[in-house]
């Protein structure tokens, strides 16, 4: 009996060892995305392009001799729940550095876990200015926050004529923040705002909000919400006679996905994006733009899901070729290499400049905007 009891303790204790040295082997690197809820369908995206990258790089090796591994959660569109899963990544997983959280009140919702952890994440969607603004040291994103995309529209509106301007955003910190962004600057440009009129997340009619800027007297309504509710508000939009210019914000609009879904409803409406998967020559990194276009292809995934799902392709070499530059896969190491890359993204240079209070500063990079535009159920770069 003695030798038997000591015989189990002996496999058990191989069995933690081996286990030790097996989760030894791989670089985890967690993801905290929305793959169920309201915005289910662009955070599948982003999880599909984060796969392509962690895949590629492993192929080339992996990073600092190890493969790396995508430890991936499902925040469920829910602030809560992505706190929560932000700290199962950190205490359970044990992983060094995150990607998320998708919308801006998700990630807002993580950042305090960060904070508290002491733990880098790469913010790969997220809009709100909030997010780089407040004093976390943790946050470096990719993806332009709406004041960003607001600077770069500013170039554009006198070509556009835009002299009164309503608003229909989704009701969160990202809906709320790029209208102000973008009413602050068309203030500045003369133009006038009319109605500001929001939607909750979940809303699958949106025909009081539309007729009301229908009666409006402006002639353009600059939209923010994700691809779903898009395709909804185009139809809607249809039906009532709304003959306004349409023109949405964020980068998560997924045109060829409103194309099928909302057909001729779509046709006219102008679209801020940040990639441009329809025109692999005029992105600033064509040869990689050709590699995910193919391997997103080859994966049997839909060509609609391009624009979203490189954020998370860009997002996962960012925090890869961090830490690459760490040396090791730790925490404070990583967060400190964040501030000393520089590697050529799909819709720019990813290098990050400080944002926020001295001392205190996350990492904001400054990726391309892009307008395009819907006709004959075809994309098409906006000439102005």
């Amino acid at each position: 009996m003695t030798r038997a009891l000591g015989l189990v303790g002996t496999i058990a204790l191989a069995t933690a060892l081996f286990g030790a040295t097996a989760g030894a082997q791989t670089i985890k690197i967690g993801v905290n995305e929305p793959l169920t809820g309201a915005f289910a369908a662009s955070g599948t995206y982003v999880v599909n392009g984060a796969k392509i990258a962690a895949d590629e790089i492993n192929a080339k090796g992996g990073i600092l001799g190890k493969k790396i591994e995508l430890v991936i959660e499902d925040n469920k569109s829910n602030p809560t729940e992505a706190a929560a899963v932000a700290e199962k990544l950190i205490t359970s997983d044990k992983v060094p550095v995150l990607m998320g959280a998708w919308g801006s009140s998700l990630t807002l919702a993580v950042m305090p876990k960060l904070m508290e952890y002491e733990t880098p994440m790469v913010v790969e969607t997220s809009s709100s200015g909030k997010i780089t603004t407040t004093g976390n040291p943790f946050i470096f994103r990719i993806s332009p926050p709406s004041a960003v995309e607001a600077a770069a529209f500013k170039g554009i509106v006198d070509k556009l004529a835009l002299k009164k301007v309503d608003f229909l955003v989704i009701n969160n910190d990202w809906g709320r923040g790029t209208a102000e962004d973008f009413s602050k600057m068309m203030k500045d440009k003369g133009i006038t705002i009319g109605l500001v009129e929001t939607m909750d997340q979940g809303a699958q009619d949106m025909s009081a909000q539309l007729s009301k800027i229908k009666s409006s007297d402006s002639e353009t309504v600059i939209v923010t919400t994700a691809v779903d509710q898009l395709t909804l508000i185009f139809k809607q939009a249809a039906a009532l006679g709304l003959k306004k210019r349409i023109i949405t914000t964020g980068g998560s609009q997924n045109p060829d996905q409103i194309i099928a879904q909302a057909g001729a409803a779509a046709n006219g409406t102008m679209h801020l994006t940040t990639f441009l998967p329809w025109f692999p020559d005029k992105t600033p990194n064509p040869e990689a733009t050709d590699y995910f276009i193919t391997e997103w292809k080859k994966r049997g995934f839909e060509f609609a899901g391009c624009t979203e799902s490189f954020r998370g392709y860009d997002g996962i070499r960012t925090a890869a070729a961090a830490i690459e530059k760490a040396g090791k896969a730790e925490p404070a190491a990583i967060k400190a290499a964040l501030w000393d890359i520089n590697i050529k993204g799909l819709n720019g240079d990813i290098v990050f400049r400080k944002s926020g209070p001295e001392g205190k500063e996350s990492g904001q990079s400054q990726p391309n905007v892009y307008l395009i535009e819907i006709n004959d159920g075809k994309v098409g770069m906006k000439t102005l």
